[in-house]
């Protein structure tokens, strides 16, 4: 995972996993693309491709580049569980559901089978 998140890290990389979206494409059409020298390119597909976010094939004099989305997934999921509620927030958060609902039920929204608790001592005091 830390040698996909380096090679998501830099602009230009991204920028290239992007044009290789839409379909595989040559070193030299890639390198086209972009203001810096080709080996700079080259550096950078190697990069992509150590880190198994690209492959390449070679036909002929030509080295073709694919997008591979596979190493990004866990990445993917490590952000999305941080992104989760812990146990304590989701149980709040449940907890938060329930009082709602309750107050909602006492003022009438909708009848339960169960009578409405007596009112708190709080409640009785500001009447």
């Amino acid at each position: 995972m830390d040698e996909v998140a380096a090679a998501i890290a830099d602009p230009i990389r991204r920028e290239i996993l992007e044009l290789l979206r839409g379909g595989r494409l040559t070193a030299g059409a890639i390198a086209a693309r972009f203001p810096v020298s080709r080996p700079s390119i080259s550096r950078h597909l190697r990069v992509l491709r150590d880190s198994g976010l690209v492959h390449d094939e070679l036909r002929g004099r030509q080295r073709y580049y694919t997008l591979d989305t596979a190493p990004l997934r866990s990445i993917g999921a490590w952000i999305a569980a941080l992104d989760r509620p812990t146990g304590w927030e989701h149980r709040l958060d449940a907890l938060g559901t329930e009082v709602h609902r309750t107050r909602r039920d006492r003022r009438g929204g909708t009848a339960s089978a169960t009578p409405a608790p007596p009112p708190s001592l709080s409640e009785e005091n500001s009447a």
